[in-house]
């Protein structure tokens, strides 16, 4: 079961599509162009229903197989917005919108879900119901969840859903995934400490919220290294640190902190909220200051399914000649939402010697284009064989 003969006569279509995808990037739900492109197409390949607007801007596609005895309904679920980032590839597809760019490969999922589709609609070899997802909004919107909100699940009896992610440092077209707690929970914390504003030439007649601010960044990192378990994953950073002067001789009024925090498990994502607002507000009573936390919760922890994984496994292996076992990931991915409605599955999939995702010089490497499509296709005909 190697990479599959159609996808390499495809790779022409699928990669300017991909490529177009690039030069028009949009951000969060406003995916407007490019969903309506996905729908089109959908609809060109002879979908039997394509939905759109499900989750503000997804788009749905269903394809029956020859037969649907089975019962079986399996979802494949791809990415469609772009980043806040100024491209610097120098690439002739490069972005065309200031500002914005496919700086983690949505475009290159989006492509091939839609190669996927495109040949599940011709052939249909499986006993069963295949539903196409395209999400908005991945890149902190949350789009996934508001997929779900939508009934995504329910709508269309989805059993299962796998989905799957392009990996810099991976050879080109392998693959990599692991059972249970993979993407890591991501929540975000903003700290107001408010003291009393002065001149710089008379600290003692100040409460100094930028040295309360510099004492909570400190304390902070102990909650890592004091307070929680060190066999266990626990990422605090604190990304940000803003007054409200910018001049030289002003002790300001109010300090922000801004950061993020990032677990593996339910248990440490509570520890680390309490802790957080904790040490706010004791370094801020120590030095006779406030410090409030807003708390702002994020993606859940993406967890894989066992059985699931190790389908998607087997089927990756068959298409590239190995699977290896990919290593936890700090980074969050609102997949986590789907799989919390479902079981089913995430892979990596190889992008070569490229610039890691999230960075202004990477780019998709349309080269994996064919094992990518190969694997969501054999999901499903391994899934629900005719």
């Amino acid at each position: 079961m190697p990479v599959k003969n159609r996808f390499a006569e495809l790779l022409p279509d699928i990669t300017a599509w991909r490529r177009d995808f690039h030069e028009n990037p949009e951000i969060l739900f406003e995916v407007h162009r490019t969903a309506g492109i996905v729908a089109e197409k959908l609809r060109a390949f002879g979908c039997d229903e394509v939905v759109e607007g499900i989750g503000r801007t997804g788009v749905v596609g269903v394809i029956r197989g020859k037969a649907t005895g089975s019962g079986k309904v399996i979802g494949l679920r791809a990415d469609m917005d772009a980043l806040p980032i100024f491209e610097a590839t120098g690439a002739p597809h490069a972005s065309k919108v200031p500002g914005a760019m496919h700086a983690c490969g949505h475009d290159g999922h989006t492509a091939m879900l839609l190669g996927a589709a495109q040949y599940l609609a011709e052939t249909r070899n499986f006993d069963g119901t295949v539903v196409v997802i395209f999400q908005p909004a991945e890149e902190g919107g949350g789009g996934g969840r508001f997929m779900c909100e939508d009934g995504l699940m329910e709508r269309w009896g989805i059993q299962e859903v796998y989905g799957m992610h392009n990996w810099p440092g991976m050879p080109v077209g392998s693959f990599a995934i692991r059972p249970g707690a993979f993407f890591a929970g991501t929540d975000q914390f903003r700290i107001l400490v408010e003291g009393l504003g002065g001149h710089a030439a008379k600290p003692h007649e100040t409460v100094d919220t930028t040295v309360v601010a510099a004492h909570l960044v400190t304390a902070l990192q102990t909650i890592a290294s004091r307070n929680h378990d060190p066999v266990k994953n626990l990422v605090v950073s604190v990304t940000s640190f803003r007054t409200e002067s910018e001049a030289f001789n002003v002790i300001p009024q109010h300090v922000e902190l801004r950061g993020t925090v990032r677990t593996m498990d339910p248990e440490t994502r509570k520890m680390a909220e309490q802790r957080i607002k904790e040490i706010a507000a004791g370094v801020g009573a120590t030095f006779g200051a406030k410090a409030e936390v807003d708390w702002r919760p994020g993606y859940p922890v993406m967890v894989n399914s066992e059985e699931q994984t190790a389908f998607a496994a087997e089927v990756a292996a068959k298409v590239s000649g190995d699977c290896a076992e990919a290593p936890l990931v700090m980074g969050g991915e609102d997949f986590a939402y789907m799989l919390e409605e479902r079981p089913g599955a995430y892979i990596l999939v190889g992008n070569g010697d490229t610039a890691m995702v999230h960075h202004p010089a990477y780019d998709f490497d349309d080269n994996a284009i064919p094992a990518g499509c190969s694997w969501w296709a054999e999901i499903v005909e391994q899934r629900m064989p005719a």
